[in-house]
């Protein structure tokens, strides 16, 4: 006897963050996938070449394949 087909899917998606790999449980938002990564303040998000405000991060949910980006500002003079 096999297996439903939901038993045997995965419980994870595979994302990208900054160009590297990243696995994250079904249902991740933008705000779980930059909490594992933790990276230094300031900075801004985007999401499929998108910018998402801070405040939208928790309700952003993340799809098999998303490219984020983590962008610091550059200073200098």
């Amino acid at each position: 006897m096999t297996p439903p087909l939901a038993a045997t899917a995965s419980a994870t998606l595979q994302i990208w963050l900054n160009q590297q790999p990243l696995t994250l449980p079904l249902g991740a938002t933008l705000a779980d996938a930059v909490a594992a990564v933790r990276p230094a303040e300031p900075f801004a998000a985007a999401l499929n070449l998108q910018f998402v405000p801070k405040s939208q991060y928790a309700h952003t949910a993340l799809a098999e394949g998303d490219r984020i980006e983590l962008i610091s500002p550059v200073t200098g003079g």
